[in-house]
């Protein structure tokens, strides 16, 4: 029997590594075509602005998620390769890489090593290796940074959590298995605060395997499912129990994803519009088509044949595991409440009025659901056949090349999908505003430059001050120096060009008294304004003329700030805080008397656009 076995599971060890290297290859050339991206310039930007181990920054909620492992280790990689996408894009290959082996650990624990069972095991494999919910969330870096952990400790605690309640005797590995889980599940959590379905997961799991054993469930309570289940492995349920309510009150104590406004209506049409045009589409390789407004994500939108069909597959497989496998009903009602269950903090959190349903349809919180979906394809594959004991059985030549066939189907639809999705993502001016802008930066490393805020097809202002490029270019050597006066002006326009720079007429400055001649400015003077301003950080222009050089004092209503004059005539660029309707303007050097012509107050903008 053994010789019969070995040639059936070495094919399937062979097809379980031709299926992950050629998924390896696929990711490679989404990474290779991808780069920085949105949450991606804030980590950034507050990696630069934040030392990197202080719990300001690691211990920050953002967006509502509590993820101090994933700011670690954005910001080791900023550190040590700031605005360097390879080494970002090297991280994603290999968690991605970590998640797969995990997964295919798992699939084989849970089928066992039957080779009845190995197609199916396969095709679960195939499944969530290249279905095109797991595409989105892969190559946006913040997005993996989330949820490539989770997917590698979920599949590795349910592959554990399986060993434990099937019979073993050996303490010490039942041990290590236990500290292993715990580790892996804290190490999740420290990445995605949605790594807490872990245990659910991978409770139910070992429950629905430990059914399909013999003797299970025959006698009183002691010998149920349940009871077996929880009395094998009760270590780990203990440790993950503890470590789930810990984390619990950590994250509710710190993160702020209760905050805003939220709506049980929006958050349903949310979650039925993930369903039902992203996870059903997803089962046939869809969607075909993906589009995107920027500076938002691609979104996928599937043609309504598509959805049909997804509907159709989902159905007959069903059907088919009810009516061939002893138990299948509860692992596909199991996987069903996965799906919605796993949307509703996500959705709740997104729930505003405000918020647009197609956020459901960029499928970046889809991962871990197409991972619990290879789980019970699997859990199916290694299923007792009705009316038989034991083993699982052997499939027909028809059904298995049927199986086959559609599986090579879809897998050819996924990658169609995914190329679609790769070419929609490209089309974003990230990658190439941050490559221009690096090195007009490094051209001009001698100036001093004011803050500004990144184009708004970059990052827009709701991630101030994070959007500002001394946030997001802070780490580099090779720039400016950022300061709050200088002489010239110089800015980055929209493409990241070095051109020069002007100031938004927000308001004007009147000038002072006096003339060059005969300058009037002396002693302390407010200047009017053309309007009143509101508490923000200004930038001004004025040019002057001054009998010699010194210092003069300049202040909106707030801190007054030091700025360096030169004898002559010469215009002056500042930035400061303030309010008002004055600006107050005051020598500081004595004998030093200037007089100041029409200014403007606003924001720094390129000169060729500003009136």
């Amino acid at each position: 029997m053994t010789d019969e076995r070995a040639p059936a599971i070495s094919r399937v060890a062979l097809g379980a590594i031709v299926l992950i290297v050629a998924q390896l290859v696929v990711r490679v050339v989404l990474v290779a075509r991808g780069d920085f991206y949105w949450d991606d310039l804030i980590i950034i930007g507050r990696a630069s602005s934040s030392p990197i181990l202080s719990w300001e920054y690691l211990g920050h909620s953002h967006d509502g998620h509590f993820m101090p492992g994933a700011f670690l280790l954005a910001g080791i990689t900023t550190v040590l390769a700031p605005l360097q996408w390879w080494l970002p894009a090297l991280t994603l290959v290999l968690l991605q890489l970590l998640a797969s082996l995990a997964v295919w650990r798992m699939i084989r624990i849970v089928v066992g090593r039957s080779a009845r069972a190995g197609i199916g095991a396969l095709v679960a494999l195939g499944f969530y290796l290249f279905v095109p919910m797991t595409v989105s969330a892969y190559v946006w870096w913040a997005a993996g940074l989330n949820t490539l952990p989770m997917q590698a400790a979920m599949a590795f605690i349910v592959g554990n959590a399986v060993l434990l309640v099937r019979e073993n005797d050996d303490p010490r590995r039942r041990r290590n298995l236990v500290i292993a889980s715990v580790i892996a599940f804290v190490v999740a959590l420290t990445f995605f605060e949605k790594s807490l379905f872990i245990l659910p997961v991978a409770a139910v799991a070992a429950l629905l395997v430990v059914r399909m054993q013999p003797g299970v469930g025959t006698g009183d309570y002691r010998s149920s499912a349940l009871t077996v289940t929880f009395t094998r492995a009760r270590a780990l349920w203990a440790w993950l129990s503890g470590v789930f309510v810990v984390w619990v009150v950590i994250f509710l104590s710190v993160s702020t994803a209760t905050a805003g406004s939220h709506s049980l209506g929006q958050m349903w049409k949310l979650v039925w519009r993930s369903l039902n045009s992203a996870i059903v589409p997803s089962t046939v390789g869809g969607p075909w088509e993906w589009d995107r407004w920027i500076p938002s994500p691609p979104m996928g939108f599937p043609a309504v044949w598509m959805i049909v069909a997804g509907w159709v597959l989902i159905a007959g497989a069903a059907v088919w595991a009810w009516q061939t496998r002893r138990g299948a009903v509860s692992i596909v009602v199991c996987a069903a409440l996965y799906a919605v269950a796993a949307q509703l903090p996500v959705m709740w959190n997104r729930s505003s009025e405000a918020t647009a349903l197609e956020l459901a349809q960029t499928m970046r919180y889809l991962p871990d659901t197409a991972l619990v979906f290879a789980l019970a394809m699997a859990l199916v594959a290694a299923s007792p056949a009705r009316g038989a004991h034991g083993a699982p059985a052997a499939p027909h030549p028809a059904a298995r090349a049927g199986v086959l066939a559609g599986a090579v189907v879809i897998l050819v639809s996924a990658l169609v999908s995914t190329a679609a999705f790769s070419t929609s993502w490209q089309r974003d001016p990230t990658g190439a505003y941050l490559a221009t802008a690096q090195a007009s930066l490094a051209e001009h490393s001698d100036l001093v430059m004011f803050d500004q805020a990144l184009p708004l097809e970059v990052l827009t202002p709701v991630a101030y001050p994070n959007n500002q490029i001394s946030r997001v270019f802070g780490r580099l050597d090779d720039r400016p120096r950022f300061g709050d006066h200088t002489d010239k002006l110089m800015v980055l326009d929209e493409k990241g060009s070095m051109v020069p720079g002007g100031v938004s007429p927000m308001r004007e400055v009147a000038p002072s008294e006096g003339t060059c001649a005969d300058p009037g400015l002396t002693e302390r003077t407010r200047l009017a304004l053309s309007g009143p301003l509101i508490e923000w950080r200004w930038t001004v222009s004025l040019s002057y003329c001054a009998n010699r050089d010194g210092e003069i004092g300049v202040s909106l209503g707030g801190r007054e700030l030091r700025v360096p004059v030169r004898a002559g005539l010469h215009p002056v660029y500042f930035q400061l805080g303030g309010h008002g309707e004055h600006l107050t303007v005051r020598p500081l050097t004595d004998g030093l008397a200037l007089h100041t012509g029409a200014g403007r107050v606003g924001e720094p903008i390129v000169a060729a656009y500003a009136p």
